[in-house]
């Protein structure tokens, strides 16, 4: 693992309680699979030791936590087992963006219970009618992974204007009484994270449970006159998807360390005997998985750190790190998975054996690998668009 400066104490409470808990997440992955969702008992223990509370806001209970802390623990999770890291990320981010909400939409979720979950599904695939005081909502979201576990749904809507195109990209905040989930998720790779689907039918949406991107791409949101602290005035974009990429290394260094301890004393009778820990070419593919996981990481840390440092001290954010932030996340992603087969490749036909942990890593980290926020081609484009002083147009940035 890289090395890295010490949490904070409360978020390195987390952490501690954390590594505790991923033998019983190991342990269940094969039963959270058959089910296709988290088992409430891994929520249940995530919960308790403090992982959805680390981007709260302090004055719903929450740590406020340095976000590179937060990546840590989800990490050692997904290490265990990644559908249940996978969960632990994606609902372990909104806390911060409910941060960003208004704060009556702020008590509306955590008024009565500091502990409540949100899920999400952010593409735009909804329907959106202004009415007075708000919107009336309508349609189906996919892909709201760990929404069985949660009492509120974050999901994306397009707000139109007069002439049919669309003038906004809200994020609306549904109560659980107001939509339905409908089981959808039988999948080959994150098959645990129960990323279902979401039906609202002509809801109401009061105007204080939207946000709009146009804002939160701006760093200027209404929940920063309750949450003044420089973790709310980070960008959307780096931190939503270090969301979806700590993930699957945490994935790729869970299959590295099971690799390792597999390959060292597994003999190949096809060549004659010979152990894999004395085999060179091993030796080689090890030592590439390993600095592929640590170069991904490195990057990631080094980006969520520069742009904490500048927020804190109140200067802007240039645009030349918000892109870095994006080329480098999806880099690591394409990282992790080159890891991953490098390890699926060395460890022989052993390795298609359903159930073991490096087939499993492999399914999980490339379902996870198609996510929106893994498109490679395009945020390498946007990077290259900013370094020849193009004009930048885009939420997640």
């Amino acid at each position: 693992m890289t090395p890295r400066p010490p949490a904070s104490p409360p978020a390195g409470k987390v952490l501690a309680a954390v590594g505790d808990l991923l033998p019983g997440f190991r342990e269940r992955a094969a039963a959270a699979e058959a089910e296709r969702r988290v088992p409430a008992e891994s929520i249940a223990e995530l919960t308790e030791a403090g992982v959805f509370a680390l981007l709260q806001p302090v004055r719903y209970g929450g740590l406020e936590a340095d976000p590179v802390d937060f990546y840590e623990v989800v990490r050692a999770v997904a290490s265990a087992d990644g559908s249940t890291g996978w969960v632990a990320s994606v609902v372990g981010i909104h806390p911060w963006q409910l941060a960003l909400f208004p704060e009556q939409a702020q008590d509306d979720v955590w008024g009565t219970d500091p502990r409540t979950l949100v899920s999400s599904s952010y593409a735009p695939t909804g329907q959106l009618t202004p009415v007075e005081g708000g919107y009336r909502a309508n349609g189906r979201w996919a892909f709201s992974s760990g929404c069985d576990h949660c009492s509120w749904v974050l999901l994306g809507a397009l707000v139109m204007g007069d002439e049919g195109r669309p003038v906004d990209f809200l994020t609306i905040l549904v109560p659980r009484s107001d939509y339905r989930i409908d089981d959808v998720w039988d999948v080959v790779g994150l098959r645990a994270t129960g990323s279902n689907d979401i039906v609202v039918e002509d809801q109401f949406v009061p105007a204080h449970r939207t946000l709009s991107f146009n804002d939160v791409t701006a760093l200027h949101c209404p929940g920063h006159a309750v949450n003044p602290a420089p973790l709310y005035r980070l960008p959307f974009g780096t931190l939503f998807s270090y969301t979806i990429t700590t993930p699957i290394l945490g994935m790729a260094q869970g299959a590295y360390d099971a690799h390792v301890e597999a390959m060292r004393d597994r003999v190949r009778v096809s060549y004659g005997g010979q152990k894999v820990a004395q085999d060179p070419f091993a030796h080689v593919r090890v030592a590439r998985a390993a600095s592929d996981i640590d170069a991904a990481w490195l990057q990631l840390v080094r980006n969520v750190r520069e742009q904490a440092t500048l927020v804190e001290a109140g200067q802007e954010l240039p645009m030349e790190l918000r892109l870095r932030a994006r080329r480098d996340q999806v880099l690591g992603t394409e990282r992790a998975l080159d890891a991953i087969d490098l390890l699926f490749k060395n460890s022989g036909g052993r390795s298609l054996k359903t159930g073991n942990p490096i087939e499993r890593a492999w399914r999980d980290a490339h379902a996870g690998s198609v996510h929106a926020a893994n498109d490679t081609e395009r945020w390498l484009a946007m990077y290259g668009k900013g370094e020849f002083g193009l004009e930048i147009q885009d939420a997640m940035i």
